[in-house]
């Protein structure tokens, strides 16, 4: 009862008080925005070109992110720059990383915000994992660690000493549990079912964003992860469309919205005090309803296993 009360607080939120007029500006800042060619993604990257930052849009299909960027080129007047990045093919995701270091020396914050929801069961990552744990999750954490070197250099370069690591999660992962035999496909996995899998992955990303803020705090990288709430977006294309439909008549906001809780933990100066920290749509701090969440020993565990993933690339 305790978390599907937590899961309607925050499906129907108070008005927010933060806007996207109140970011500061962010000219001399670098940013990945992952996922930014749709959805929340590409209001982030907006809200971001606005606000003179030099932003990098993370996406696996260029032609989409093309356009994406043209799109925000014609609203800002800014133009951001493509990075390609799959993040359900560990290999690609080194390469991506390369890529980007290549360019630049300094970033000052990444936005982890891709993700896939609710997938037939049977879809994988090129490596054969579950495909949104792979990519939720797995994918981000390569990505992430790849990246260190860069984000430690973006807080040295920063007035308070920090860069920022903002991972987007969801009220899902107020429900989900980790089942270790289900990360990689197997029997095993195939049993769950695809929502069960959609809220393991969207726990991984709170407990991966909670190891990353223990491990890195000390170097001025500040990880924030955040429930951006129930939005009218793609992510929710695999639904069936009775769901999505009733979905969208009673609980779905839109999408600009969505945007509001991470740009405020990436961009503003109170998300410089919330290494480790929660939090909830619109932009408020809150803490995170779930035992597991909180869960020290299972956040080793589930970085321990990702870091296996990725010995040997």
């Amino acid at each position: 009862m305790g978390a599907f009360m937590s899961v309607m607080k925050d499906a129907f939120p108070p008005k927010p008080t933060f806007k996207v007029d109140d970011i500061p500006d962010l000219r001399g800042k670098v940013v990945i925005v992952t996922g930014a060619n749709t959805g929340v993604g590409k209001e982030t990257a907006r809200a971001l070109l606005v606000h003179n930052a030099k932003v990098y849009v993370a996406a696996r299909n260029q032609s989409k992110a093309q356009e994406a960027i043209e799109e925000l080129r014609k609203e800002t007047g800014k133009e951001a720059i493509f990075l390609k990045l799959d993040l359900g093919d560990l290999n690609s995701i080194k390469a991506s990383a390369e890529e980007f270091m290549s360019k630049e020396e300094n970033l000052n914050i990444l936005f982890n915000n891709a993700g896939v929801m609710r997938p037939p069961v049977k879809d994988l990552t090129s490596q054969d994992y579950d495909l949104q744990f792979g990519t939720n999750v797995l994918g981000h954490f390569y990505f992430t660690k790849l990246l260190i070197p860069a984000l430690t250099k973006g807080a040295k370069s920063s007035p308070d000493g920090t860069s920022r690591v903002v991972t987007t999660s969801s009220s899902a992962s107020f429900l989900g549990s980790i089942d270790f035999n289900a990360l990689k496909d197997s029997a095993k996995r195939r049993k769950h079912s695809s929502a069960d899998l959609y809220s393991q992955s969207k726990l991984g990303n709170v407990l991966i964003s909670n190891e990353f803020a223990e491990r890195y705090g000390n170097l001025g990288i500040i990880s924030i992860a955040v429930n951006p709430g129930n939005l009218n977006s793609e992510l929710a294309r695999h639904m069936p469309g009775w769901q999505a439909s009733l979905l969208r008549a009673t609980m779905l906001y839109p999408v600009p919205l969505g945007a509001l809780t991470q740009l405020y933990a990436g961009t503003m100066d109170d998300g410089a005090k919330l290494n480790g920290k929660w939090m909830r749509p619109w932009a408020r701090h809150g803490e995170h309803p779930s035992r597991l969440a909180h869960d020290k020993q299972l956040a080793e565990q589930v970085w321990q296993w990702c870091e296996d993933q990725v010995a040997n690339l």
